[in-house]
């Protein structure tokens, strides 16, 4: 787990241009009083719960189930939480706390738009200012969240430079904070970056993880086998895994994009190489080329579309608690065709990653299995581009 200079093992830490450091310091030292305050963690609770819509069900899917000969197979379904995504915890956590720290402004990058509607929604209801810096190929292909964003009062930039994604919406965020962090909170969207970022995102989104393993006991009286997530920066995945590290006989996957091949620039599968380095403010694994330049990625869904991983997963791929595996464009989208046809959910392609590892491995499994996948996300942003595949 993590130490106390923000470690996990010798992942993590703060690598950050000095100008960050102060903002950084204040960050850590409001999170480490907050976390702690009682009335902090009510608050978070009581917004969790009446605006967002918490706890979110746990549903068993037997007719994808029997399609794919598997065993008893459960979503967590973080696609029915306010704005439809795991996103919304997070950025009420941060939000609450840049309130508390005095900010009025509040920046956000985003690559498949729901962390950026996420923020968007939380920065309308506690009344702060909202900007979210967006890459303008997302922009283009997650049209239907930059929609919502603008509707929810949010100023939508888009960033043109370097591959126009993920990781070029976080370079220009970060530059944006350097320069305005006297009255602006940088909520960052996944269980990375500096220190305190990864260990912050994780407490926040660890409400999934603790209600998960409530629901299996009440709905069938045992913890799950397996829990399966789709792996971006990570915080849908360790939101879920946090509740379970311990339980050494439960089987843990994360699910990263293969994109359209193996070759460097056709995925964004860092653990096909687990190769460490830095990046954004933290040392990790990162898909990078042999001189050391951060590689460009490639994935079907927007927001598994970024070159490095969260250092807590860094950390539990090389204590091996923790199995990652990639699959392809073309597999997700099958698997996300194949839910929505067998159980009227449609879910977002960063989910059906996670999905699609299991279509493919569910046969082997023992028929009293029981496995939850983490459903983080809805698919509405990605219809545009579902219909538009030839194969719909």
């Amino acid at each position: 787990m993590m130490n106390t200079i923000g470690r996990y093992d010798e992942f993590g830490g703060t690598y950050v241009a000095e100008i960050l450091m102060q903002p950084i310091n204040e960050l850590r030292a409001a999170w480490n009083e907050a976390k702690s305050d009682e009335a902090f963690t009510k608050a978070l609770f009581d917004i969790l719960k009446n605006y967002a819509g918490r706890p979110t069900a746990l549903t068993e899917v037997p007719y994808f189930s029997a399609k794919i000969k598997g065993p008893r197979i459960y979503l967590k379904r973080e696609d029915l939480l306010h704005t439809g995504a795991h996103k919304l915890n997070n950025a009420l956590g941060q939000c609450l706390l840049a309130k508390r720290m005095g900010k009025t402004r509040v920046i956000a990058e985003t690559g498949a738009g729901q962390h950026g509607v996420a923020t968007a929604a939380a920065c309308a209801r506690l009344g702060l200012t909202c900007i979210v810096y967006m890459g303008s190929k997302d922009m283009k292909r997650q049209a239907p969240n930059v929609s919502r964003m603008q509707l929810m009062g949010a100023t939508v930039i888009p960033v043109e430079n370097g591959s126009a994604t993920l990781k070029d919406a976080v370079n220009q965020a970060l530059r944006d904070w350097s320069e305005s962090y006297s009255d602006t909170h940088y909520c960052l969207g996944s269980a990375l970056g500096p220190h305190p970022f990864p260990e912050m995102v994780a407490e926040f989104q660890s409400v999934i993880g603790r209600e998960c393993r409530e629901q299996c006991q009440q709905q069938f009286g045992a913890m799950p086998n397996i829990v399966i997530a789709c792996v971006g920066g990570g915080s849908n995945a360790i939101g879920i895994f946090s509740e379970f590290l311990s339980d050494h006989h439960i089987q843990l996957i994360g699910v990263e994009a293969g994109g359209t091949g193996k070759e460097l620039g056709q995925h964004a599968a860092r653990f096909y190489t687990a190769t460490p380095g830095v990046l954004h403010g933290c040392y990790t694994y990162v898909l990078q080329n042999s001189e050391g330049q951060i590689a460009e990625t490639a994935s079907i869904s927007a927001g598994l579309d970024y070159p490095a991983v969260g250092p807590q997963h860094a950390q539990l791929y090389k204590n091996k608690r923790v199995e990652y595996v990639a699959v392809a464009d073309d597999e997700a989208l099958a698997a996300l065709q194949l839910l929505a046809r067998t159980e009227g959910i449609i879910c977002a392609l960063e989910s059906a990653h996670a999905l699609a590892y299991l279509v493919k491995i569910a046969n082997q499994l023992p028929k009293n299995f029981s496995v939850v996948v983490n459903l983080s996300g809805r698919g509405d942003k990605d219809l545009p581009q579902i219909m538009a595949r030839e194969n719909v």
